[in-house]
C-alpha cells in the first residue's frame, strides 16, 4: 500500500491556516505574563450551588459525567457543569484570574501546564494534603495546588486492516519508517509528546530524553514531516481519526484508542515507548466557591469511585482502586485493569513525561514548532 501524502503546496497551505487559527491555543497559553489585580471575583454564570470545571473532552468527559459529576450533585446538592476545551488551556486561566471573570471553577490539568500556573500564581491550594482520602494517593501525583486523578499514555496506534497480512507498527522507529510500513499517518500538532516521540524514533534511549535535543529532535521531524496526512490536537479528533480510518497509523492518547476499540473500529495499538503523564484536579485562583470545589475533589478522589473509571481507561491513582475486593465490590472485570497505563506490564514499557523540563521551555519551544509547523 502506497502513502497517501497530500502534494506540498497544498499540505503548507493547509498547516498554515491551522496555525493561524490555532495559534492563540497553541502558543498564546504559555505566554509569560505579569498579574494584573482583578477588580472583583464571579462567575459568568454564578451559582451558589455550581461548580464548572474543565476537561479534556472526548470519552473521560463523559466517564467523569456519570460516575462523577452527578453521582456528586444527588449526594451534595451541587452541580458540576463539565466543559471540554482543546489543548492545555493555561491562557485562558490566566485571563479569567486577571479579570476576575470566571467561566470555570475548577481545570482538568496535565503534568506540563500546571508548573507554569503555580509558579505565577494562578492557582488556588487546594489544602487538602492532610485529608484522609487525598493523602493516600500516588505522593509523587500530589502537590499542595494539584490532585492527580488519571495517569494517561500516548500510544501507536493503527488499524488493522491497514495492516492485515504484514506486521504492525510497534515503536516510533517503526512509525518514522515508510517504507517498511506504509500508510497515511497523523501526528499531534503540538510539541508536546511530539518531541519525545522525534527523539526516540532516533534512537535516543528513554533515558537520554531530557534535557532534550531539540536540533536533533525537528531533524528528525523534518523526516517524517512530508508523510503526515492529518494534524490532531485534541482527544475528540484524535478518537475520530481512527474510527473513520482517515489515517492508518499515528500517536494517540490510550483512551481515544480504547474508546475507537469500543466502538467496533478495527483499530489496535502498541505499548512499547509510550509516553505517560498524569492529569490533575486543579482550582483556579480567587474562584467562587471554592469550599465546593475542595468537597468535589475530596469526592473524586476517593478510591471506590476511581475503580469505577477503570472501565473507561482511566488509570486510578489511589493504589488501593486496584486492590481485587475493590474491583469485586464495583464489578470491574480485571480485563480493564490490563489496558490501563499504570498496569506493571505496560508502566515499564513507557517513559514518563516531565512536566518540569516544559515548565522552562514552553514557550521557546512552542514558537519554534510553529514555525517548523509553516516552513
Amino acid at each position: 500500500m502506497q502513502s497517501k501524502t497530500p502534494p506540498r503546496n497544498s499540505r503548507r497551505n493547509a498547516i498554515k491556516a491551522l496555525i493561524a487559527a490555532g495559534a492563540a491555543a497553541i502558543a498564546a497559553p504559555y505566554i509569560i505574563t505579569s498579574r494584573k489585580s482583578a477588580p472583583s471575583r464571579k462567575m459568568t454564570t454564578e451559582s451558589a450551588d455550581q461548580i464548572v470545571i474543565r476537561t479534556s473532552g472526548g470519552k473521560s468527559h463523559y466517564a467523569y459525567t456519570e460516575i462523577l459529576f452527578e453521582p456528586f450533585r444527588k449526594e451534595t446538592g451541587i452541580k458540576v457543569i463539565g466543559i471540554p476545551s482543546n489543548v492545555e488551556p493555561v491562557a485562558e486561566i490566566k485571563t479569567m484570574v486577571d479579570t476576575g471573570e470566571y467561566k470555570w471553577n475548577m481545570a482538568c490539568l496535565g503534568n506540563r501546564a500546571i508548573p507554569v500556573l503555580v509558579q505565577q500564581g494562578y492557582l488556588e491550594a487546594h489544602r487538602l494534603g492532610n485529608d484522609d482520602v487525598v493523602k493516600t494517593i500516588m505522593p509523587h501525583l500530589l502537590s499542595d495546588y494539584s490532585v492527580g486523578m488519571n495517569v494517561y499514555s500516548i500510544v501507536l496506534a493503527y488499524r488493522t486492516d491497514a495492516f492485515k497480512g504484514r506486521p504492525p507498527p510497534k515503536t516510533w522507529k517503526d512509525f518514522w519508517d515508510v517504507e517498511r510500513f506504509p500508510g497515511r499517518r497523523g501526528l499531534r500538532q503540538i510539541p508536546f509528546d511530539t518531541i519525545e516521540e522525534a527523539l526516540l524514533a532516533d534512537g535516543a534511549l528513554p533515558t537520554e530524553i531530557y534535557p532534550c535535543d531539540l536540533n536533533r529532535a525537528f531533524h528528525s521531524l523534518d523526516r517524517i514531516k512530508p508523510h503526515i496526512s492529518v494534524w490532531w490536537q485534541n482527544t475528540p479528533h484524535a478518537e475520530q481519526l481512527l474510527k473513520t480510518g482517515e489515517v492508518d497509523l499515528m500517536p494517540a492518547f490510550i483512551i481515544s484508542t480504547l474508546s475507537a476499540i469500543d466502538a467496533g473500529a478495527p483499530v489496535a495499538f502498541s505499548w512499547d515507548q509510550h509516553v505517560y503523564g498524569y492529569d490533575n484536579w486543579t482550582i483556579l485562583k480567587g474562584t467562587p466557591n471554592v469550599d465546593a470545589c475542595r468537597q468535589f475533589i475530596r469526592f473524586a478522589t476517593d478510591p471506590e469511585r476511581q475503580a469505577r473509571l477503570i472501565p473507561y481507561g482511566i488509570s486510578p491513582t489511589q493504589p488501593s482502586a486496584l486492590e481485587k475486593d475493590v474491583l469485586e465490590r464495583n464489578r470491574i472485570d480485571p480485563k480493564y485493569v490490563k489496558s490501563l497505563s499504570t498496569y506493571p506490564d505496560n508502566l515499564k514499557k513507557g517513559m514518563p513525561s516531565s512536566g518540569l523540563y516544559w515548565a522552562d521551555k514552553h514557550s521557546a519551544i512552542i514558537e519554534r514548532f510553529n514555525q517548523w509547523m509553516i516552513s
